[in-house]
């Protein structure tokens, strides 16, 4: 059964712990507002399209707890037992860099851990790809297929971003670049269209970079 309730007006209250779609939202604005990943509201919501949420409907923005559903539309007083406990999301790693938008393009799609690593960015072939923080160019090539022309910018002994699918890349490896210095241009070598694959990894892992990107 799906965790989010069928759409109704945009201006109908929600309950705690939920989030009433508005005109223009995204899944991406609305975790940021309420301070949690996209990947955390898809699963809580069983999004398999994360471009599909439409005014009006109810969203989980809190985690699940206990054995709760969600309150159906326009609901009125809660009920008198006490809510099962949730526990906050972890907070996202520390980052010591900052980071800007590696490019200009709307979000296709989102980071969830799995299969996709990193944020996908539109655009046209050509657009400009900027480094998203200063550091050293330690790999630019297209060795790996599924990523196609691809650079990587190490930025201290931990943090490293990635760069995919680029048509052409103008840096070269060994290379220091600047934080919003043009490195590549948009591309959709490895991929079905034209993109930017960015992600983002902090030592062994690759994190969600929407958590340390600035707000749009």
């Amino acid at each position: 059964m799906a965790a989010c309730a069928t759409p109704s007006s945009p201006s109908a209250p929600a309950p705690a712990g939920y989030y009433r779609v508005q005109p223009g939202d995204t899944l991406y604005r609305i975790a940021r507002q309420n301070k949690q990943s996209v990947a955390n509201l898809a699963r809580w919501n069983q999004l398999a399209d994360r471009s599909s949420i439409q005014a009006g409907q109810l969203l989980r923005v809190q985690p699940p707890g206990g054995t709760a559903k969600p309150a159906p539309s326009g609901a009125g007083k809660p009920a008198a037992s006490k809510p099962a406990e949730t526990r906050p999301a972890p907070p996202p790693a520390k980052l010591d860099i900052k980071l800007q938008w590696p490019a200009d393009g709307a979000l296709i799609s989102g980071f969830d851990g799995n299969r996709n690593k990193g944020l996908d960015l539109a655009g046209k072939a050509g657009d400009p790809v900027r480094a998203a923080a200063a550091g050293k160019v330690i790999y630019a090539s297209k060795g790996i297929r599924a990523y196609g022309n691809l650079l990587i910018v190490k930025h201290n002994e931990s943090t490293l971003t990635v760069y995919a699918h680029n048509q052409k890349l103008l840096v070269q490896e060994g290379q220091q670049v600047s934080a919003g210095q043009q490195i590549a241009t948009m591309g959709d070598s490895g991929a079905s269209r034209v993109m930017l694959h960015f992600e983002l990894r902090l030592g062994t892992r690759v994190v969600d970079p929407a958590a340390y990107l600035p707000p749009r």
